[in-house]
């Protein structure tokens, strides 16, 4: 090879193929364990973009990073192949899901190989391989024994494209999350998971977790918790009741009118005859739209049902409505309404006339609440509650935003969910013994119309005897949602081939919880939520000894081009593999580490990897022609200035100033060697280290240059000495009445006499014909002389 010439092609095809022979990331049972972890991307494109790789170069920086410090590294990967995503793929492709899939991952892990990220490929999973969804069978079936997982008919979002239920958090703004079609209700049997079983839990841990500020908050606001109480409102006429959940019961005399949602069992129940037909049509339009849209709409809409309700505080008789911005999953489905105190409510009475009665004044007094006027609002709340309380019409109570998981999906390509319905015996667990449930291959995957999954169709797979009396019965044939297998993934790598446990005691405390998790801010919510819930679930029985999955959390922010996320579905994404040929890994490599801070947004700038490049190119000169010189002091100074600015920003994360650091100092030994003989060996040496993380081919390429043949990733992190920061001279400016007149380079251990001194000197001349009042010194920084003229 042309040692003058940065040949990128040459460099890393070489050492990807040497690292395949001889991995940089070697397990010894004595060092240091470091679990560092890539959230999983799913396999249902063409290749990754390099909005995608952002992250797993960081995660990659990381894992090397801590391999220099002495750790052995877990850094696998693998794919989340189940799910929407996938099948969506292989419909619009017209390729089966496993064919799809199949070539997703290929071209994914062709791409994550160029990259040369250390992934520990032996530990690689999918959660379409049976020997892994063996598992996330086996936790549903725990959590069925233990009552979490319920089956229920309700009111879902639908997705009329994709044929498809989804959770409310899959339906934000009313569009299907994956193909943006607009989403209706439909009523459907569905699975469920009781994670509001877990709400506190989830709430009160999140306060130990180093994880950011901003994540830990819209965790929080999605689990909502409030406190309150639960109030019974009787029905006129009726042995029905009302129970309503409200964080303000001080407000209870201030009740003019109850609201159901359209959706509440009790509509059907306490709908008078004349008002059956208009009241009909609204619950039918209502179930047309997302819950997201009837929250946010501004115009309220209503129909008054016939029947009234009993206020508790005043025994008054009050009209009970239904308004679609009532939502049957959300509180109790009903609530009392007190315009005098609620804008929402306050609107809806001014439209349909209701009464508006004021029972808190301006200073937060109650008022027009007999018994309690003249009480301070926050005393009236539990004085008010107490008296409901005594006469069994209430109690204190906590409310949660959170609600159960609609686990089930009417498609094809999920697991199976194990259970088998007798008629005789109700719904019987598949055997643990006889997991997993195979997914069956079928030619006709796509769903239909029916809200079944098209499962339902093979009757062959379908058709079973019952697991407890042996008659014949029948498989469930929805499958699992896509976050079924990432809520519990992280857990496999640590024992990808245990054949007997989902993971081993000893596997689980050698590796877990995982150190370092990194991945993109979409994920905040919906996919960490699940994971602490499995997380702890599976604390609670035993089969690990954690109760949270990641000690440390890092978002990355997206890759933007002009202005705009790049993503698969907009088509904007820029590919990897013409700028590799281009430029090289490294180079794309150092530009997505560049271009920001990792935790923000950035804009892709076409021309931005180019700068990368020439900043290798002249490290590739700056080793190859001058690696003999003597070291000089101004030399040792630069490397250890090096060590510590790489190593201290690279400990806040802070990339992109870790390559400014990068160019800035290499900049420096180039002008150096360029009026000198070159640079010092030991401070090439130090260079190249610091650099391997980031640039690994052109690092472990030039550690061969400087004449090592062990790898460049065999070496120690380099420590800064702290008497190497200390520069030798000093810059101090001259002031005459606080204004500046010179600048003045002296030795940095010059005493306040001689630096007073050598100030004075260099403006003699001004101070001549003036009187000094005053010497002020600022150490290493500034003199200043007070003068009268």
């Amino acid at each position: 090879m042309d040692k003058g010439i940065y040949n990128h092609r040459q460099i890393e095809k070489r050492w990807r193929a040497a690292w395949e022979e001889r991995p940089v990331n070697v397990y010894r049972e004595d060092a240091p364990k470091f679990y560092c972890l890539d959230m999983f991307p799913y396999p249902s494109d063409k290749g990754l973009h390099v909005g995608h790789w952002r992250g797993y170069v960081l995660s990659d920086v990381l894992a090397r990073h801590k391999i220099l410090q002495g750790h052995y590294v877990l850094h696998p990967m693998g794919w989340d192949a189940f799910g929407l995503p996938a099948e969506n793929y292989a419909i619009k492709n017209n390729v089966h899901p496993n064919e799809a899939v199949d070539l997703s991952i290929a071209a994914f892990k062709r791409q994550l190989k160029e990259m040369s990220a250390v992934y520990d490929w032996e530990r690689e999973l999918s959660t379409t391989d049976p020997d892994f969804y063996r598992w996330t069978q086996w936790i549903f079936l725990q959590m069925y024994k233990k009552g979490l997982a319920y089956e229920k008919e309700m009111p879902l979002n639908w997705c009329g494209d994709c044929k498809i239920v989804l959770a409310n958090e899959e339906a934000a703004g009313g569009e299907c999350e994956r193909c943006g079609g607009a989403v209706t209700k439909r009523n459907l049997r569905q699975w469920m998971l009781r994670i509001t079983d877990y709400a506190e839990r989830l709430l009160a841990d999140l306060a130990d977790l180093d994880w950011p500020e901003k994540v830990k908050k819209m965790q929080a606001e999605w689990i909502g918790k409030s406190y309150g109480a639960h109030i019974d409102f009787a029905i006129d006429g009726h042995a029905e009741k009302m129970t309503v959940f409200t964080t303000r019961p001080d407000t209870l005399f201030g009740a003019t009118f109850m609201v159901l949602a359209p959706e509440h069992p009790l509509v059907a129940k306490l709908t008078t005859p004349e008002n059956r037909a208009a009241v009909d049509e609204y619950v039918y339009e209502a179930s047309m739209k997302s819950n997201v849209d009837r929250m946010a709409k501004k115009d309220k809409t209503g129909i008054f049902i016939g029947a009234h309700a009993i206020n508790p505080g005043n025994g008054e008789k009050i009209q009970i409505w239904i308004s679609d911005y009532v939502l049957a999953d959300y509180g109790t489905g009903c609530i009392m309404c007190v315009p005098g105190h609620d804008e929402r409510d306050h609107e809806f009475a001014l439209k349909f006339g209701l009464p508006i009665v004021q029972v808190v004044d301006d200073n937060g007094v109650m008022i027009n609440s007999p018994g309690f006027d003249g009480m301070d609002f926050e005393a009236g709340k539990t004085a008010i509650t107490a008296m409901l309380a005594a006469k069994g019409l209430g109690e204190q109570t906590t409310n949660y935003k959170l609600r159960d998981w609609v686990f089930s999906r009417q498609r094809y390509w999920g697991e199976p969910i194990p259970l088998i319905h007798c008629e005789f015996c109700g719904t019987v667990p598949v055997p643990e013994a006889d997991l997993p449930v195979i997914l069956p291959h079928v030619a006709s995957y796509q769903p239909t119309d029916t809200g079944e999954s098209p499962l339902a169709l093979i009757s062959d797979w379908v058709n079973v005897p019952c697991p407890a009396c042996g008659t014949d019965a029948k498989r469930e044939t929805n499958t699992m949602p896509q976050w079924a297998g990432s809520s519990w993934y992280f857990l496999r790598y640590a024992d990808p081939k245990n054949n007997d446990a989902l993971i081993s005691e000893k596997a689980a405390s050698t590796w877990l919880p995982v150190d370092y998790y990194v991945g993109g801010v979409e994920h905040a919510v919906l996919h960490l939520l699940y994971a602490r819930f499995y997380t702890k679930f599976l604390y609670d029985i035993g089969v690990v000894k954690f109760e949270e999955p990641f000690k440390k959390l890092f978002n990355q922010g997206m890759i933007c081009r002009h202005g705009v996320k790049m993503s698969k579905s907009k088509g904007n994404g820029v590919s990897p593999d013409e700028l590799i040929e281009s430029y090289g890994c490294d180079s794309l490599r150092l530009y997505l580490l560049f271009i920001g801070p990792p935790e923000q947004d950035a804009d892709w700038d076409d021309r931005g990897i180019e700068g990368c490049y020439r900043f290798l190119s002249r490290v590739w000169r700056l080793v190859n022609e001058g690696k003999n010189a003597a070291e000089t002091r101004e030399l040792k100074q630069i490397r250890h200035k090096l060590i510590f600015d790489v190593s201290n920003r690279l400990g806040q994360l802070s990339l992109n100033t870790v390559i400014s650091a990068f160019m800035e100092q290499t900049n420096k030994l180039a002008d150096i060697a360029r009026v000198g003989a070159g640079v010092d060996k030991a401070t090439l040496e130090t260079l190249v280290i610091l650099l391997s993380p980031f640039a690994p081919h052109i690092a472990e390429e030039l550690w061969e240059v400087l004449g090592h043949k062990d790898s460049v990733f065999a070496q120690s992190w380099p420590e800064y000495d702290p008497e190497m920061l200390k520069s030798d001279s000093m810059t101090i400016v001259v002031q005459i009445n606080g204004k500046v007149r010179e600048n003045i380079h002296l030795a940095a251990d010059m005493q306040k006499e001689d630096v007073i001194a050598a100030a004075k000197e260099s403006i003699a001349a001004r101070l001549a014909d003036s009187q000094l009042v005053k010497e002020i010194y600022v150490p290493g920084k500034l003199v200043n002389f007070v003068i009268k003229s």
